[in-house]
């Protein structure tokens, strides 16, 4: 079923201002009952009561009053690469945020949270700029970047991010946050410590123009794929071929006829270890693999250091294609968690609780999912 400014128990349509004109929104779609599983990349989840998708600010703005001022629950869906949405769905408002909108002027770049993210790095690309090319080929859409900083290959966002423009829903306003203000950190941000407050509207950022040219190659897999020393540049389109590359051998960029990428990439956060748990963890890899083994350990500042979670996971026990049910570990990357296609969100979990335990009984160490749990947990 479907209808555009109709009344319902979730939602006070139609709306009108302290003048009395009326504000029904006349454009947004609107489904109840509506299946989310399509617009994961898992494919799972069941429906939810209802289903809007804006295709511009001031219907995502509008949406989001709405349900705020009816007491609804509300579920904010953009590319779905990062959600596990339950079984039995979401009882309340999803929306879906489709907007559009790609400006560039010289070597700053806004984008509207609903643009596709990997098209948008590759047009970045074509004109010449560099900053973001190696976080080609990750699924999802703009506005998710700043909330889980998203980053590989040796970029994240909060690299090139200036300022994120959002719904603030305490202030009820729409409001301009800067890059400081956001609180990045590793796969962190402000958005992440108070998942309730903000719905990204836009977000800017601040390229560079190297002549056509990569900003310098930090990740040595990278850099060894493409024959160069860290540091070194090369055109940003050849790192952003390399990346795609790179990616689609750990099933990492989407493809609707392979089940190694019906997952949401990276399931786990790589640990970040202070130093007595760091000793410990030692001590538990030369008891586990032997005196002379050593994991892939990274300085993390202020004394911390962090490890690999797909080598704690491999390590374990938990390899490349684990498991016989209808959620499997990726054939091609131990990170990643997948759907083969007739899975059921608890049988994505029960995979993730069975990995995550015998992490802990291995190595001592817990392994947090990155992925946003709708109506589950682990």
């Amino acid at each position: 079923m479907t209808g555009t400014g109709t009344r319902h128990p979730y939602g006070p349509w139609p709306r009108r201002d302290a003048e009395g004109t009326d504000r029904t929104l006349v454009h947004v779609q609107e489904l109840h009952d509506a299946p989310l599983a399509p617009l994961t990349t898992f494919r799972l989840g069941g429906p939810a009561t209802r289903l809007v998708t804006a295709t511009t600010d001031a219907e995502v703005v509008e949406t989001v009053r709405a349900a705020d001022e009816s007491g609804t629950p509300l579920l904010v869906i953009g590319g779905g690469s990062n959600l596990v949405i339950g079984d039995r769905g979401f009882d309340g408002t999803a929306l879906r945020i489709a907007t559009t909108g790609f400006h560039l002027d010289g070597t700053r770049l806004e984008l509207a949270a609903g643009e596709n993210w990997s098209d948008a790095v590759a047009r970045t690309v074509e004109a010449g700029l560099a900053g973001i090319e190696c976080l080609a080929g990750i699924p999802g859409s703009a506005g998710a970047t700043p909330i889980q900083n998203v980053g590989a290959y040796g970029q994240e966002v909060c690299d090139t991010i200036t300022e994120v423009v959002a719904y603030d829903r305490v202030r009820r306003e729409t409001v301009t946050l800067t890059a400081a203000e956001c609180a990045f950190a590793y796969r962190d941000s402000l958005f992440k410590h108070d998942p309730d407050r903000y719905v990204v509207l836009r977000v800017r950022f601040a390229l560079e123009d190297a002549g056509g040219m990569s900003a310098p190659i930090k990740y040595p897999e990278t850099a060894r794929a493409l024959g160069v020393e860290a540091g070194d540049r090369v055109p940003a389109a050849a790192a952003r071929e390399t990346v795609l590359r790179l990616r689609a051998g750990k099933g990492m960029v989407l493809d609707p006829d392979d089940h190694d990428t019906w997952s949401a990439g990276s399931f786990f956060h790589n640990p970040i270890l202070g130093d007595e748990a760091f000793a410990a963890f030692l001590a538990r890899v030369e008891a586990r693999l032997g005196t002379g083994t050593v994991p892939p350990a990274y300085p993390a500042g202020d004394g911390r250091t962090k490890t690999s979670a797909a080598w704690l996971i491999d390590n374990a026990g938990f390899t490349k294609g684990y498991g016989t049910g209808p959620a499997r570990i990726s054939t091609k990357h131990t990170l990643a968690l997948t759907n083969r296609g007739e899975a059921t969100t608890e049988d994505l979990l029960a995979l993730a609780r069975e990995v995550v335990a015998g992490v802990h009984e291995a190595f001592g160490v817990t392994l947090v999912n990155e992925p946003v749990t709708v109506g589950v947990s682990l």
